[in-house]
């Protein structure tokens, strides 16, 4: 396999957009090409996540609507859809298109638009991502799929509901500090505390909001990434599953497919997890059970010993559900290249992205690096 380097990224601001999905991913895409000092025309294949168009936007057939939008019709285009993986599972496989030589230059990305749409609708076409027969019928949601984990992990583990408030507010002060968050907010644990039950132990302020927004990551070959200053290596891109069904899983409190993704990332990039400086998400970079620790000492914000998310995550920069990975990936190269300004981790060299997809029946780890 022939290295593999990110060259360019671009990603819109997060939160309501009166533009399509397709507008929204090109915008993110000019960013990124113009990051790259690539032409549209040097591009030759297009992966493109996109999860709910059909339902929100009524449009199918997304990959080659955003490469047309973007004035590139010609170039094969590729729709991926695993849930909230879908751009990183596109990225990977731009990943394996460049290192198996196929190509030299190929455009990763992703949009989605679901604020046109009322809660109660974009609720019930999130779902779509879990089982239609055995847990749709019975009315779960996500918010009640990881109410289910969380009760878990906190039955197991001792997690407190204090704890996880503590993620929520490290995220929402990271997002401060980021200009394209959704939410650019601060907040306390008491205000999470104390915000509306969605489903319990879960809490308003625990929960990701909905959100538009587009999100481009141009990858190329070596050859051409050679002496380009600002140029971060793949050192890995790894993807695992597990069972559908919630009623399958052994132990809500494990995330399985995390486990073997991360394994396999790590194995391929010949490093662990205490090689780690930065990371979308964390996984393997604490003992087990000690997540909610670890937020509420601080270890996971900026300064702490592993900050996670420092882009604000989910929780404050918002979640497009088909942009989302490739702007977790977008957020790593930024950090390595040291240019995330105030809410920049030091010294930062390694970089992990993790995205779970759906009811954690999908999950992608890629890993980064700059020279």
């Amino acid at each position: 396999m022939r290295r593999v380097a990110v060259l360019g990224v671009g990603v819109t601001k997060f939160g309501k957009h009166d533009r399509t999905s397709g507008e929204l991913f090109a915008e993110a895409a000019v960013e990124a090409l113009a990051d790259a000092g690539i032409e549209p025309r040097q591009v030759q294949a297009l992966y493109y996540g996109n999860v709910v168009g059909g339902e929100t936007e009524k449009q199918l057939h997304t990959g080659p609507q955003a490469a047309s939008i973007l004035g590139i019709p010609g170039v094969p285009t590729t729709r991926i859809e695993t849930a909230c993986a879908s751009s990183h599972a596109a990225f990977r496989h731009a990943v394996m298109e460049i290192g198996a030589g196929v190509s030299d230059v190929v455009l990763v990305g992703g949009g989605e638009r679901v604020l046109n749409v009322t809660t109660e609708e974009s609720t019930e076409y999130f779902a779509y991502a879990s089982d239609a027969t055995w847990e749709q019928t019975l009315g779960l949601t996500f918010p009640g799929v990881f109410a289910l984990i969380a009760r878990a992990h906190m039955t197991k583990y001792g997690t407190t509901e204090e704890q996880m408030a503590a993620v929520a507010v490290k995220n929402h002060h990271h997002g401060t500090l980021n200009p394209k968050a959704q939410f650019q907010k601060e907040i306390t644990v008491e205000q999470v505390m104390r915000s509306p039950k969605v489903a319990d132990p879960l809490k308003l302020y625990d929960c990701c909001p909905f959100s538009d927004g587009g999100a481009a990551v141009v990858l190329v070959s070596e050859d051409i990434a050679r002496g380009r200053r600002r140029a971060i290596w793949v050192l890995s891109s790894a993807a695992a599953s597990d069972f559908m069904l919630l009623g399958d899983k052994r132990d809500l409190s494990r995330v399985p497919a995390t486990e073997r993704a991360a394994a396999a990332a790590y194995r391929d990039a010949g490093c662990g997890p205490e090689d780690v400086d930065v990371a979308t998400e964390g996984l393997g970079l604490f003992e087990a059970g000690t997540g909610g620790v670890a937020a509420e000492k601080g270890w996971t914000s900026l300064g702490g010993k592993v900050p996670v998310n420092p882009s604000g995550g989910l929780k404050a920069k918002g979640h497009p559900i088909g942009a989302t990975g490739a702007a977790q990936v977008a957020e790593i190269v930024t950090q390595l290249r040291g240019e995330a300004g105030p809410r920049q981790v030091d010294g930062a060299r390694t970089g992990l992205v993790h995205t779970l997809g759906g009811n954690t029946a999908t999950v992608c780890v890629s890993l980064l690096g700059r020279e």
